[in-house]
């Protein structure tokens, strides 16, 4: 039985999905903060598949306890917590109370049933504005906001913990940047309020909801003046759990990987990229740079295709190509 916490987001959705098709028994966990229950019950539907879903916080630790006591619990994908950038610059409490504290009770809840594998969702942030590019796993550690400073300090904890504990078993995932949808258009990523990553915003931009697109900073050091990121599709990212999930059963340990394609897109590329395979034209304006973001980052994932026989599969056609079919199909949210 696999603990998916965070499981109602976008990324929790399709892992959930590749968990269910690997015919894995799942449990989800979510507080629907920035999610909703319809995206499970779609999830159910393309898998079809049953599973129980709990709304709770996992910083409750007597509802979470209720759930370990009630399950038998293996391994937990851990992928609960706040991400977006630049709100974390605004509300820095908000986001060391939620992902730290969160995480604090998941590992004491997971200690006390004995319950020692982990796959844990970090990112890219934690390399900071990093030296050169691609980024390989030993890069120093640095970062640039307060959501990355979360993710690396629980890095720091569960480190912490298996130097306290060898018995765990740990894989950390640094995602780069996940965007894409489902092939069937009926799961993809749908943030509440104005879109704080790029790939939603541009589509709604397309379907109409935004009048244009702005876009952070054109003074970069890049080859069009905007910021360079690694761009992956959702589904082969997802597909990266189900490999790490696999790996942290065969012997103790705590690895860090780095989920990307290896190939850096700017913000203007996949614009372009989007106007092209879908035959749309998307206004955009330029503003200024947004605090805490830096110029560009890209993956070097050699050590995951070594380690854990994954790759990311699906080009950058393929990812616009599926967040504009989600969004057709989902044309009335946000209205």
């Amino acid at each position: 039985m696999i603990l998916v916490t965070g499981g109602a987001g976008y990324i929790g959705n399709h892992i959930c999905i590749e968990l269910l098709n690997a015919n894995y028994e799942i449990i989800v966990v979510d507080n629907f903060s920035n999610s909703t229950p319809e995206s499970l019950t779609r999830v159910k539907k393309i898998a079809d598949r049953d599973f129980l879903v709990y709304d709770i916080d996992i910083t409750d630790k007597k509802e979470l306890e209720k759930i370990f006591s009630i399950h038998n619990i293996d391994s937990v994908i851990h992928l609960a917590g706040l991400k977006a950038v630049g709100e974390s610059v605004e509300l820095p409490l908000m986001y060391y109370h939620n992902n730290i504290v969160g995480t604090l009770v998941l590992c004491e809840v997971m200690q006390k049933f004995e319950v020692k594998r982990m796959v844990f969702s970090s990112s890219a942030t934690v390399y900071g504005a990093p030296r050169s590019v691609p980024i390989d796993e030993e890069f120093p550690l640095s970062v640039t906001n307060p959501y990355g400073r979360s993710k690396l300090m629980i890095e720091e904890i569960l480190n912490d913990l298996y130097k306290s504990d060898d018995t765990w078993s740990i894989s950390i995932l640094r995602y780069f940047n996940p965007i894409g949808a489902h092939k069937s258009g009926l799961i993809g990523e749908d943030p509440k309020g104005i879109p704080s990553n790029l790939m939603p915003y541009i589509t709604q931009v397309a379907i109409g909801l935004r009048e244009k697109l702005f876009i952070f900073g054109n003074d970069y050091n890049t080859h069009d003046g905007t910021a360079i990121r690694d761009y992956i599709h959702v589904v082969d990212l997802a597909k990266g759990h189900i490999k790490a999930l696999q790996k942290i059963k065969d012997k103790p340990g705590i690895t860090s990987y780095n989920l990307g394609t290896g190939k850096g897109y700017s913000v203007l590329d996949l614009v372009k990229s989007f106007e092209k395979v879908n035959n749309l034209k998307i206004p955009y304006v330029f503003i200024d740079r947004r605090p805490g973001d830096i110029v560009q980052c890209y993956a070097d994932p050699t050590k995951a295709n070594k380690d854990l026989g994954w790759s990311a599969e699906r080009n950058i056609e393929e990812m616009c190509r599926d967040s504009w079919l989600w969004q057709l199909n989902n044309s009335k949210k946000h209205a």
